[in-house]
Parts: C-alpha cells; sequence; structure tokens
C-alpha cells in the first residue's frame, strides 16, 4: 500500500510551485483507504507559501476525512521531515503511531518515524476533551 503512496507524493512534487527555494516538496497521506496528495505553493511574501502536507492535508478534510493512517513526503536527496507546524497539523488529524515515511526523489524511503518520536509530548485534540 506504500507504493501507492510513493507515486502520489511523487507526483505532487513534480507539481510543486517552487520558484524561489526550488526546493519541491510532494506529500500524500492515507485516510480510511483514499489518497491525498498536495505539493508545496511558494508565494513572494515566503511566509504566506504552504508546505505538501498541509495541501493533502487540506484535501483530505474537503473529501470529508478526519483521521490520517500514513504519510510519505518527498523532497530532496535527504530525508524531508515536515516542519513544526506541519507536525502539529499532522497530530491534529493523526495518533502518535502514525507512519510518517521520507523518500528519495527516486522512491526509495530514507527515513520512517512515527509522529510521536517527530513531535514528542504533542499537544493535541484529546487535550481539550
Amino acid at each position: 500500500m506504500i507504493q501507492e503512496l510513493i507515486r502520489e507524493a511523487l507526483e505532487a512534487r513534480s507539481r510543486a510551485y517552487a520558484p524561489y527555494s526550488r526546493f519541491q516538496v510532494g506529500a500524500a497521506l492515507r485516510c480510511e483507504g483514499v489518497v491525498h496528495s498536495g505539493c508545496n505553493v511558494e508565494n513572494a511574501a515566503y511566509p504566506l507559501g504552504t508546505c505538501a502536507e498541509a495541501g493533502a492535508i487540506a484535501s483530505m478534510v474537503r473529501a470529508g476525512g478526519r483521521r490520517i493512517e500514513e504519510i510519505v513526503v518527498v523532497g530532496g536527496d535527504a530525508p524531508c521531515t515536515p516542519c513544526g507546524g506541519c507536525r502539529q497539523k499532522l497530530r491534529e488529524f493523526g495518533l502518535p503511531d502514525l507512519r510518517v515515511h521520507m523518500i528519495s526523489p527516486k522512491g526509495d524511503v530514507l527515513l520512517t518515524r512515527t509522529l510521536a518520536e517527530l513531535l514528542p509530548d504533542a499537544f493535541g485534540p484529546d487535550h481539550l476533551g
């Protein structure tokens, strides 16, 4: 099943809008068996860009999804881990044992971490009860 996520993340990366950094990122996640993907979209006003993970999450929410089961992120040749903001976004819709796979542009898995490893002691929806 991870192969479908890898294909979708690579396709999303190929559509990234990154004219400033030239660092294209794609992400694909699975929610209830459905794959949602996103790419980074930069903006001349740098803080206004969006991450690939955020785009994939927005696609999932738009489709009615609320629980991320697994996610793949592809950037460059080194593992492209989600930024701090995206780690928190993933926590909103993912459990601490959510598997986050970082892959290469060739589709090789470079690193896999759980969300708890990437964001230990995270504040999540369960804290607001």
